[in-house]
């Protein structure tokens, strides 16, 4: 069995997978303070609730945007599992070809994004991460990886907007009935779906015209991705684990 581990800003997603089948996901908090010891019992008690022997898992590969805690994760789960893990890193093979200018400040859940994206999806394709922070990138034709933006994600702009502004409560992420709101809080939140939905249609008119062909898919994933993109005009495939099974795959491609 294989665990495959995405540690980002917000959450540590944990996937095991059976052969090709993926047998459960659990998701930790990131927390950068927290002991290897701590990550290691919160393991154990994941293997536990879904009725695993941590043994059963005879390998591990991490993709991680918090680089503090990284090896603090590994070293958990070869304390819990006996696995030693790969990592995504300059060393392990990908097979990505990166048209960027600097290819090495390439991010590691950009990378396992658009391997699984390749491997899943028809090219090109537009590959949508609502998290921590909104990135969208473009791979070509060829399997290129060509660009992205980012920008604020869904969770950091209402924390800024209730922490700033006195008067504006926290918020849930839920679209309300109107697009204008007659009060506080559908006002904010209608922003904050309606208005991410209406910026992720127009960049990818915006990316289409500036590459000059139409994507064969769109892709969305993330933790804030499922409430917002079924508010889009433009058709989004939503893939929930597209970065464990990009992991699975690079994983597979250094056996």
């Amino acid at each position: 069995m294989l665990l495959t581990i995405d540690i980002g800003n917000t959450n540590i997603t944990l996937g095991m997978f059976k052969d090709n089948e993926l047998c459960f996901v659990s998701r930790l908090a990131t927390q950068r303070v927290r002991t290897r010891d701590e990550y290691a019992f919160e393991m154990l008690n994941m293997f536990n609730l879904n009725s695993l022997d941590p043994k059963q898992c005879k390998a591990a590969i991490i993709s991680s945007v918090v680089p503090e805690i990284t090896r603090d994760i590994g070293s958990a789960v070869k304390l819990t599992t006996g696995c030693t893990p790969k990592y995504i890193d300059q060393h392990i093979r990908t097979d990505l070809k990166i048209a960027t200018q600097i290819p090495g400040q390439l991010g590691a859940d950009m990378v396992v994004g658009a391997v699984a994206a390749i491997d899943k999806y028809s090219l090109p394709c537009l590959v949508i991460d609502l998290g921590t922070a909104n990135k969208m990138f473009v791979i070509d034709g060829s399997g290129t990886f060509l660009g992205c933006t980012i920008s604020a994600g869904i969770g950091l702009s209402l924390s800024a907007l209730s922490t700033g502004a006195s008067q504006l409560p926290a918020v849930s992420i839920k679209a309300p009935e109107k697009t204008i709101g007659t009060e506080t809080i559908s006002c904010m939140q209608s922003g904050t779906v309606y208005g991410t939905a209406c910026m992720i249609d127009g960049m990818i008119d915006r990316f289409e015209k500036e590459l000059g062909y139409t994507f064969s898919s769109i892709i969305a994933t993330g933790g804030y991705a499922k409430p917002i993109v079924k508010h889009c005009k433009r058709e989004i495939l939503y893939d929930d684990n597209l970065l464990l099974d990009g992991l699975k795959t690079i994983y597979n491609k250094n056996i």
